[in-house]
């Protein structure tokens, strides 16, 4: 039976206190704290982190037939982003891989042709804003992957609706910054009835009430609508939950994801969710838990409540504004990297983005591969193993205050992994004076550097979760 097989999410373990921005500016900031995605991340690798989780979920015997990634940031143009989280997943060619970019409608799109194709719907965020503004304090980074194909589905959509209507709310010029928005009142205006009857029509296509649903979950960017909304439609406290705002802030095209995730992780069989989305009219669906979700439950890498407990919230105001490009700082005085090849990159594909190494025929593993055996000299006697999933172990490490880096210094290690394979590389999401011999670690996608334009993508490692 074909539906909704896995789910899995990804929260950065970056958090910026809202009063930190206060503190540095006078004025903005508030309450909480928001999600931030590090340096050395971007929508593609926080959509590839959220895959990993899903694909965990899904089994290994599970092979999707598409890639549709949606976000409002993504790291390039004109050039597909969908194709780099296909190669780092290690995805079948056969697999297609689809951009769906520009507004935060744009993962329902993206959610559609993943169902309609048994594939992956990758919807992946990064928020931000001027300086002291709400974008800025409000906004989040998150990333949500919703995995569609055969097999005991963990839920199945029992009703929805969409309405549509053009109205100048929010927008943003491609290449700007930031977001502007028009007068509040005027949005609150505008989406409300739009929200109330795509809901109605909903409810009706299920033949249900809103006293029937379990959970009842309304987002949007537009915060005063939203309110609105969920008080005009009748849902309780109770049913409204807890949209997480406060913890990581509005994580845009990924949020309803995100809270219909965080449904997930609890849900019982049988119990209804609706959603509803707020963007340019209003998208709703109804789905109803299926058993399957027990078993899939069994296989998951980390709830959204786990992920956020696990995060550190040390961030300062002054780092997190160098991460955005707001704040350019004096570098080291070293030699700024060399713009990524293509060539040399599409010849090592899958090692650069599949982190797939070799192995002999006397189970040596080679890393990078290597056609030649280490300890027999055979040639062409290797067999492909994939490292990214792997756990491993420091075995030594270096603190480098020197290295170029948007957030120095830079920790380099060599790790073992888990059965073999000896590694060097980068250590990412660490406290430089916690690093430690024998600290357990594990992969993560990241965005070394960027020049000319180009995105230097590879693997660091950070703490093992858990």
């Amino acid at each position: 039976m074909a539906g909704l097989v896995a789910y899995g999410a990804y929260i950065p373990y970056w958090r910026l206190q809202r009063s930190a921005i206060t503190g540095a500016l006078g004025s903005g900031g508030g309450k909480g704290t928001r999600s931030v995605a590090s340096f050395d991340e971007d929508t593609t690798s926080l959509g590839v982190e959220a895959g990993r989780n899903a694909l965990a979920m899904a089994g290994d015997a599970y092979r999707p037939n598409v890639v549709a990634f949606a976000t409002t940031a993504p790291a390039y143009a004109d050039k597909t982003n969908a194709t780099v989280i296909h190669a780092a997943l290690g995805l079948d060619r056969s697999a297609a891989a689809f951009d769906t970019l520009g507004a935060t409608r744009s993962g329902v799109a993206a959610m559609e042709v993943a169902q309609a194709m048994n594939g992956l719907a990758v919807l992946s965020d990064i928020r931000t804003g001027l300086a002291g503004g709400a974008d800025e304090s409000n906004g989040g980074d998150a990333a949500v992957v919703w995995a569609f194909g055969e097999g005991d589905p963990i839920a199945h959509w029992i009703g929805g609706a969409s309405v549509s209507a053009e109205f100048v709310d929010r927008w943003r010029e491609p290449g700007a910054p930031n977001s502007k928005q028009w007068e509040e009142r005027f949005g609150e205006f505008a989406y409300v009835p739009l929200a109330e009857e795509a809901i109605g029509n909903a409810l009706k296509s299920a033949n249900l009430a809103i006293g029937d649903l379990d959970r009842v979950i309304i987002t949007g960017l537009h915060t005063r609508a939203v309110g609105a909304v969920r008080k005009s439609v009748g849902a309780t406290a109770q049913q409204i939950g807890d949209d997480l705002t406060a913890e990581i802030g509005n994580t845009g095209t990924a949020h309803w994801a995100v809270l219909v995730a965080d449904a997930f992780d609890t849900a019982e069989p049988g119990q209804k969710i609706l959603v509803a989305n707020l963007a340019d009219g209003c998208d709703v669906g109804i789905l109803q838990v299926d058993e399957g979700i027990v078993a899939a439950r069994s296989r998951s890498r980390g709830t959204v409540r786990s992920q956020i407990d696990s995060t550190n919230t040390a961030l300062t105001y002054s780092q997190f504004l160098t991460w955005r490009g707001f704040l350019k700082r004096e570098p080291p005085r070293r030699p700024e990297p060399d713009r990524p090849a293509g060539p040399p990159s599409l010849r090592t594909n899958a090692w650069k983005y599949g982190l797939v190494g070799s192995r002999d025929e006397n189970g040596f593993v080679h890393l990078p591969p290597s056609r030649v055996s280490m300890g027999s000299g055979e040639i062409d006697h290797m067999e492909e193993v994939r490292m990214a999933d792997v756990p491993a172990t420091v075995a030594t490490f270096t603190v480098d205050r020197l290295a170029y880096s948007l957030s120095p210094p830079v920790v380099a290690a060599i790790i073992d992994f888990d059965g073999g394979g000896r590694f060097q590389c980068e250590l990412t999401d660490v406290d430089p004076a916690a690093v430690r011999i024998g600290d357990r670690v594990q992969m993560s996608f990241r965005r070394m550097y960027s020049q000319d334009g180009i995105h230097n993508y590879f693997w660091k490692a950070k703490p093992l979760a858990g």
